[in-house]
């Protein structure tokens, strides 16, 4: 089978989604398409805005559907997999004779702009997370929509994205950062992230997007937890490698667990804890290979216990790396796709 994997990246992602993404074996050929050179994302990031662009046959938009059709036949494409703000209307893909499936990798929070307008239009949807509200998890709601195939398919750890150092180095590294969060600065997130600051001052590493706006409102809000500012690329590896606890905080708690952050963590040898409740053992085993918290309280006492317990936090940072490299690299979630697809 071969597949087009069509996403929207640009940047240093760009170059590392294109390269990794190339993968064949006897099964599965997958050819990576960016279609996120053609127009901004911005003016089909809701279903609704795609579809006023396609009613005009913005000229952008059409190319971008012709270039589609030319890559499908030149390479002889049997399916043809949608990741990260579908530009494909739902009228142009009934055109197209490859089966069509949905990558959902935004979580509930844009469900209903980016995803479930285009359900009825495809054959399948990989989901990248069980999680989706206190009501269902995500299996069943895809199932009340009318998917009749749905199958779970995680996200992982790129390699551009993990440390090159070998187990034993990556181990024997000294970690003079004691906790580190990488990510933007979300408003649902900040409570989280000022009491974890204000409690471990300078030892806390906090890095992400966050405009003038965004860090006025933090601190205003939040008594001055800290001005918080982007990480280069080049640096997210030498800072993962120095650091000893990782946190994750996701936007609506355990209902939008499963993004990249939960295996970057891992992959460089930081022991993780997060939010994601009972969802968390769909990605690791919760005590062995992650650790887990409810609250800001819960958060705070588990990062001074592991903190002040070196071998206990070594052996979860170990476990949950051998888990990320046995089962959340990009080969082997590649590899699924001849199973699932």
């Amino acid at each position: 089978m071969k597949i087009l994997y069509s996403f929207n990246k640009s940047g240093f992602e760009l170059e590392y989604w294109e390269e990794e993404l190339k993968y064949k074996d006897e099964l599965i050929q997958v050819v990576p398409f960016n279609h996120g050179t053609y127009l901004n994302s911005s003016f089909y990031l809701r279903a609704q805005l795609l579809d006023d662009i396609f009613f005009k046959k913005e000229t952008s938009l059409l190319e971008l559907y012709s270039d589609l059709k030319k890559v499908l036949k030149k390479n002889n494409i049997d399916c043809l997999i949608i990741d990260n703000n579908n530009p494909y209307h739902p009228e142009f893909l009934k055109t197209l004779s490859v089966k069509k499936v949905l990558r959902t990798s935004d979580g509930p929070m844009t469900s209903y702009d980016r995803d479930f307008p285009f359900m009825h239009a495809v054959d399948a949807v990989l989901y990248h997370s069980p999680a989706y509200s206190e009501e269902m998890d995500m299996h069943e709601k895809l199932t009340y929509l009318g998917v009749k195939e749905k199958y779970l398919w995680s996200m992982c750890s790129f390699d551009a994205l993990r440390s090159r150092k070998s187990k034993k180095d990556l181990f024997n590294t000294e970690r003079d950062v004691d906790v580190v969060f990488v990510g933007a600065l979300f408003p649902n997130k900040m409570s989280v992230l000022a009491g974890v600051k204000k409690e471990f001052g300078s030892n806390f590493k906090l890095h992400g997007l966050a405009n003038l706006k965004k860090n006025l409102y933090f601190n205003l809000v939040y008594k001055f937890p800290g001005i918080v500012r982007p990480l280069a690329f080049e640096n997210y590896i030498p800072l993962y490698e120095r650091s000893k606890i990782g946190i994750n905080i996701h936007n609506r708690g355990k209902y939008t667990v499963g993004g990249y952050r939960l295996f970057d963590l891992p992959a460089n040898g930081v022991m993780q804890i997060s939010d994601g409740g009972e969802y968390l053992e769909e990605f690791f085993k919760v005590g062995v290979e992650i650790e887990s918290y409810s609250s800001e309280e819960e958060l705070i006492d588990k990062i001074k216990f592991y903190l002040s317990h070196d071998d206990a936090r070594i052996k979860i940072a170990k476990a949950g790396y051998e888990r990320v490299m046995g089962s959340y690299q990009v080969k082997s979630k590649l590899q699924e796709l001849s199973v699932l697809i």
